[in-house]
């Protein structure tokens, strides 16, 4: 006679095991920037020191595209070249920013890495910013050098800005071939010492630069060591910490964390391979590397899953290697998520989604496929490390069901804005919570998301904010005023609309501001929807324009 299983309880010991005093992954609470927080007491300090046990790995694949392959060994000599041809010839230092604006290639990641070998920042640009939004990056963080694939070296050359520009097609091979055999360099940094840039569209109209730190980096690699090897141990796989023989597909930019952060980073920690498809996203290109490459984890942004949807002929790809299927970068419907379910086979018991933005460097929560089953429309229990609150417009924590801002505190967190300390103070308080500007509540210690931040737009898994756009078109002598709104889109999620106030008119053309916009901004942030009209914008009693009244 068999005894049964009390599953609940075989998950608290598995959890206990591995996170209670004496385990791999023992938490401890520890002072971090002056508030008391949950930390991993065995962690590593440095994002160099995890590039440089890297090499252990030896010849398993780290980096993989459609005709090319790295080996961990071959990315790290590389790096080690790269980082030391940095400091010789363009005298990189520590803090100093390191710019990479470049579409989706392992020289990308290879100029992550060799940052990090000098302790310098590296400063992901988003590759399909226009050419003054790039000049405001350059401004900004004033980088040392920017390394730049051929088509945004191009970009970079059209601009009056005095900052060295390496290509990853001609002058990274060059380098690295001279510096072949340099040690990998080691330099000296704090766990709170910035490592990484990266933007988020700004609600004041300005991208803002997200600062994150040693700490948030590698307390983001430690939650993803926790998760493989809670995995492991609920599959009976071993739990040694030895390197993993998951591949994890990479379809999303790498200036985002989804693709940063939560992918190219951890898995050098773990010994996974990275395949990286390249070039825009076509259904049959990531379903033939998927095939090729005996993909098993993928996390994809919903308008990838929904054109998978609508492909219509999966069939003839061999995608039995994928067992995990993630949802990411925006919000998707319990009712998407089902027909997910029921046409992709590989997503009927692997489908997680989560909830999480660039200023949180992971996920705040993460729900697993049992719990969107049994609780649709749940973004899951928080992460190991964070603490959640939905809080009131005063700031007070509220009860479980009651809807308020979702505010986050862990080691996770981002240091803040960079070279902005009013933004910071608004979103970091002096505890250390940050303000997501989110809305939801918890309900048995899950999740629920009920609105997004005020007036965010989110088109295909990017934030855009209308105030950036609003702007700009009100640079236009033409124009009078605007405002930009969101409509729904099947294949999108959101796209954006514009509604433009002009002086007359036969003032301007549709046409004529498209083009004056796409000079302007990134082109996911130029309006699919125009409305041209002479009738000013609606008001409140403050002379605000009451955007919930605007109809197109």
């Amino acid at each position: 006679m068999t005894t049964p299983v009390d599953t609940q309880a075989f998950i608290a010991s598995v959890m206990e095991g591995l996170t209670g005093p004496g385990g791999r992954f023992e938490m401890v609470a520890e002072d971090v920037l002056g508030s008391s927080m949950p930390v991993m007491k065995n962690r590593d300090k440095s994002l160099g020191d995890v590039l440089a046990a890297s090499l252990d790995y030896g010849s398993r694949d780290y980096l993989v595209t459609k005709d090319r392959r790295l080996s961990y060994l071959e990315h790290g000599f590389a790096a080690a070249a790269l980082a030391q041809a940095l400091h010789d010839k363009y005298s990189v230092r520590k803090d100093d920013r390191v710019a990479i604006l470049a579409a989706n290639t392992p020289e990308w990641v290879m100029s992550f890495w060799a940052a990090q070998a000098l302790g310098a920042i590296a400063v992901g640009f988003n590759s399909w910013w226009v050419a003054r939004e790039v000049e405001y990056g350059v401004e900004h963080t004033t980088p040392t050098v920017v390394i730049a694939d051929a088509k945004r070296a191009k970009l970079l050359a059209s601009l009056n800005i005095d900052v060295p520009v390496l290509t990853m097609e001609e002058d990274l091979p060059r380098l690295i071939e001279e510096y072949a055999g340099s040690e990998l360099p080691r330099t000296a940094v704090d766990e709170d010492d910035p490592a990484v840039i990266l933007y988020t569209s700004g609600t004041s109209g300005r991208p803002k630069g997200a600062v994150h730190t040693h700490r948030n980096v590698l307390a983001v690699i430690d939650y993803h060591r926790y998760s493989d090897c809670l995995a492991a141990a609920f599959t009976g796989k071993p739990t040694d910490g030895g390197p993993s023989d998951l591949r994890y597909l990479l379809t999303s930019p790498l200036f985002h964390i989804a693709s940063l952060h939560n992918l190219v980073v951890p898995r050098l920690a773990t010994g996974s391979a990275v395949i990286i498809h390249e070039g825009a996203f076509d259904v049959d290109k990531v379903l033939s590397l998927v095939e090729q490459e005996k993909v098993t984890n993928w996390g994809a942004v919903p308008t990838m899953a929904n054109r998978l949807l609508e492909h219509g002929d999966l069939g003839k790809y061999d995608l039995t290697s994928l067992t995990s299927f993630a949802l990411a970068s925006a919000p998707s419907s319990p009712a998407f998520q089902e027909r997910l379910r029921t046409t992709l086979p590989f997503a009927q018991y692997a489908l997680v989604d989560s909830y999480g933005l660039t200023e949180s460097c992971t996920g705040v929560s993460v729900a697993t496929p049992p719990e969107l089953a049994a609780f649709p429309g749940t973004l899951g229990r928080p992460i190991i490390g964070v603490s959640v609150e939905i809080r009131d417009p005063f700031g007070v924590p509220l009860p479980e069901g009651e809807e308020g801002e979702i505010c986050v505190r862990s080691a996770y967190v981002m240091l803040g804005y960079w070279n902005d300390e009013t933004a910071t103070a608004a979103a970091i308080d002096p505890d250390r919570w940050l303000r997501t500007g989110d809305f939801g509540v918890l309900e048995d210690g899950r999740l629920r998301l009920t609105g997004r931040r005020s007036d965010l737009i989110l088109r295909g898994g990017e934030n855009v904010y209308p105030v950036e756009i609003e702007q700009c078109l009100d640079e236009h002598p033409e124009v009078l005023e605007s405002i930009v709104v969101g409509f729904d889109s099947p294949d999108l999620g959101q796209e954006v609309a514009a509604v433009v106030v002009v002086r007359s008119e036969d003032a301007i053309t549709e046409e004529e501001l498209r083009d004056f916009a796409s000079e302007r901004l990134a082109y996911f942030k130029v309006p699919a929807k125009w409305q041209i009209t002479t009738t000013p914008l609606p008001r409140n009693a403050t002379g605000k324009a009451i955007r919930a009244k605007v109809v197109i």
